[in-house]
């Protein structure tokens, strides 16, 4: 493997539109929502370890997330190698920093960087789709992986490219979540991808790229640039990072940079943003029910998702449509095309429940 080669996980956020499974203590990068006995994070890493040296993967995360982090993935990495973030401030902090700890202690690193919680199956494609980006990436242009959109979605941003080019694309412009009518046009122009939020660039490319279009947000992070990858770096980040601009890697520099091209992806690939994402993917029987984990028995329903412990035993009966989620604590049970609603709806009944 090549050691110039570096990769940057981010495994900070919270999961809350897959409530009740996923909560702020546990959320869903780190359970095994898939029931293949591995959770999205340990799933991620497999994927890059094929690509990138173990010793040169990090981890950007929450401080609370550490004991879950290491008691997953100890045995493969170094706690060096996780970035503890003191407060979430989207994700272009975390990357800015996580890629001034690279560049300083590898000048010609290449990054790729990925969220924890996607699931892609074809592990294969995906390594050679990687290896491709890292070969493309050079000390400019900043490269992100497209993926082809199947239907006019509006949960996810849009990238439009020049399709006359070949593999790799030049970006023209981006857009965020369309409403209905403007995702349909951009599915029949034909030359949109949705926006994966899995990008390969080098460490100097990145950087300059935060110099010029988050000059506020790079001086603040480089100013610390003698103590990281030192003992005193954490103090350097408790006390700065709270004063970083709480934004995305998409508005700080994506959106601005003159320098982005496109990789359609050809591997499969689900942002499993919602439960109803999670009933797209999984096998379903007879009458498209899925079940993740537990027994169900269903009696005239179909078209449900079940997920519950893998010893409890659920029996629905003239029920179809319907999400039925059983945590330790709470039980969900939600009509399936209100599955985006969960996220305001576990806020809701938290203040209600714990009132």
């Amino acid at each position: 493997m090549n050691n110039n080669h570096f990769a940057i996980i981010m495994a900070g956020g919270i999961g809350a539109r897959f409530w009740p499974s996923s909560t702020t203590d546990y959320p869903k990068q780190f359970i095994d929502l898939m029931g293949n006995g591995n959770s999205l994070l340990q799933s991620t890493f497999s994927r890059l370890e094929k690509i990138i040296p173990i010793e040169n993967i990090y981890i950007v995360t929450q401080v609370r997330y550490q004991k879950i982090i290491l008691d997953q993935l100890g045995d493969k990495l170094d706690e060096e190698q996780i970035i503890y973030e003191p407060y979430r401030r989207n994700t272009a902090p975390c990357i800015l920093l996580a890629s001034l700890k690279i560049q300083k202690q590898n000048p010609d690193a290449t990054i790729i960087v990925s969220p924890s919680d996607h699931y892609i199956q074809d592990e294969e494609t995906f390594k050679t789709d990687m290896e491709f980006g890292l070969a493309s990436a050079g000390d400019q242009n900043l490269v992100t992986f497209g993926i082809i959109p199947t239907f006019p979605a509006t949960g996810f941003g849009y990238i439009s490219v020049d399709q006359r080019e070949n593999r790799l694309k030049t970006v023209l412009e981006f857009t965020e979540k369309p409403d209905p009518i403007k995702a349909k046009s951009f599915i029949d122009s034909g030359n949109y991808y949705w926006n994966s939020g899995i990008f390969v660039w080098s460490a100097k490319a990145v950087l300059n790229g935060f110099k010029e279009y988050a000059t506020e947000l790079f001086d603040l992070f480089s100013a610390g640039i003698n103590v990281l990858n030192t003992p005193d770096e954490k103090k350097f980040i408790n006390d700065n990072y709270p004063l970083a601009k709480n934004i995305s890697i998409d508005y700080a520099l994506m959106e601005k940079s003159k320098l982005i091209q496109l990789i359609p992806a050809r591997f499969d690939w689900d942002d499993l943003g919602s439960w109803k994402s999670m009933y797209d993917l999984k096998s379903k029987d007879a009458t498209n029910n899925v079940v993740i984990d537990a027994k169900a028995y269903f009696d005239h329903s179909s078209n449900n998702l079940i997920k519950a412990g893998p010893n409890k035993k659920i029996v629905i009966a003239g029920l179809s449509n319907f999400i039925i989620v059983d945590s330790d604590d709470v039980l969900l049970i939600c009509p399936i095309d209100k599955d985006q609603e969960v996220k305001s709806l576990s806020e809701k009944a938290r203040n209600k429940l714990e009132d």
